[in-house]
């Protein structure tokens, strides 16, 4: 590994894991609670990455009707307790992740999270899975007053870190962490089994992946 290349920040659901079935679980509990009728994972697979309040927002639209902002908070409330209580149930990490963690972490690279799912919960997802120790930091979607595509979440991580800008790099699928590198000025690399409703490959970014053991040729590509 390039000793230029001192930090890589991941995105999560759809990125570090496949959360879709739990998420789908969750979001089919709240609908049906209300009457609605229930969503496929490949719908929601295209829903997910900018929070469960806008995750709600979407489910609902998709069958009618989106709540008033009142009842928002109600249903969110109920989603983010069930999804507590089932966060792992399903959700798995891709293949050839821990492979690649850690190497590169027995490389000396710092690795952090940056994502839009609610802090607490990111981190008992990461420790259920067994991928906590990983990571030096993580940010979620309530960390700041600010989350991605804003830039600043992926500098606060970078701060958080205590890492520069130079030598860092972002893996993600969707739009939000690509169009947040971009205007970090920090290099990305989409990943192609995410969640993202646009083909990771028509968003640009510099480097695209298709499973983790292309992730260390990636890095190395970037940083040369």
């Amino acid at each position: 590994m390039s000793n230029k290349l001192n930090a890589v920040i991941f995105d999560l659901d759809g990125t570090l894991v496949d959360s879709a079935l739990d998420l789908t679980a969750t979001l089919n509990h709240v609908l049906h609670l209300e009457g609605r009728p229930q969503i496929s994972i490949d719908e929601v697979r295209h829903m997910v990455g900018h929070g469960s309040r806008a995750l709600i927002i979407k489910g609902f639209d998709h069958s009618g009707e989106v709540p008033p902002e009142a009842e928002l908070d109600r249903l969110q409330k109920i989603f983010l307790d069930y999804y507590n209580d089932h966060i792992a149930d399903h959700t798995i990490s891709f293949p050839g992740l821990w492979e690649a963690l850690t190497e590169l972490k027995g490389s000396g690279v710092k690795l952090a999270v940056c994502t839009n799912k609610v802090e607490d919960l990111s981190h008992k997802l990461l420790k259920s899975l067994g991928l906590d120790d990983f990571f030096c930091a993580l940010t979620g979607g309530d960390s700041f007053d600010y989350k991605k595509p804003d830039p600043r979440h992926l500098l606060s991580t970078l701060e958080l870190m205590g890492c520069e800008v130079d030598g860092a790099v972002m893996v993600g699928d969707s739009a939000n962490d690509i169009d947040a590198a971009r205007n970090a000025a920090i290099p990305v690399i989409g990943v192609t089994f995410g969640y993202t409703p646009v083909p990771v490959t028509e968003l640009s970014p510099d480097r695209v992946i298709d499973h983790y053991d292309k992730l260390i040729p990636a890095l190395q590509d970037l940083m040369d």
